[in-house]
């Protein structure tokens, strides 16, 4: 008896293939895009400024395209109205917010994990010296 169940359906009549549907495109960026300054001509709340200049600090920013920073200066400007006390834009600044990765959910949808160096390095060290498994279960005393 070769197997259980009906025999798989071909491979172009599978509804799942394991693939995206659209081919990744890759665009070259020469150098790290600096964060522009908000702009002079507005009284910006000062937690506006803080989440300013916390996005400027966040490793996620090293990729930032002119475009990205342009988008997130837009939305500057609806943070500042929120902290100034207008909630009919709160909706809207998460929606923003979460495509840049703002919260752990965001990234965790995104598929982007925020590791230190130090981790990644200890990760590395300690795959290293765990011995493989065949050598963990071979019994002592004899040669594998």
């Amino acid at each position: 008896m070769p197997g259980h169940g009906p025999p798989p359906k071909p491979p172009d009549q599978r509804a799942r293939r394991n693939k995206d549907p659209i081919p990744l495109r890759v665009v070259e960026q020469q150098e790290r895009i600096e964060q522009p300054l908000l702009p002079a001509d507005m009284d910006w709340h000062v937690q506006t400024i803080s989440w300013w200049h916390t996005w400027r600090e966040s490793p996620l920013s090293d990729d930032f395209t002119t475009t990205d920073w342009q988008y997130l200066l837009e939305t500057a400007v609806l943070q500042n109205r929120f902290w100034n006390g207008d909630m009919s834009v709160a909706s809207e600044l998460r929606l923003r917010a979460s495509k840049f990765g703002a919260t752990p959910e965001d990234r965790a949808r995104l598929r982007i994990q925020v590791v230190t160096a130090n981790k990644v390095e200890a990760e590395e060290e300690a795959s290293q010296n765990v011995p493989s498994s065949r050598a963990q279960y071979r019994a002592p005393g004899k040669a594998g």
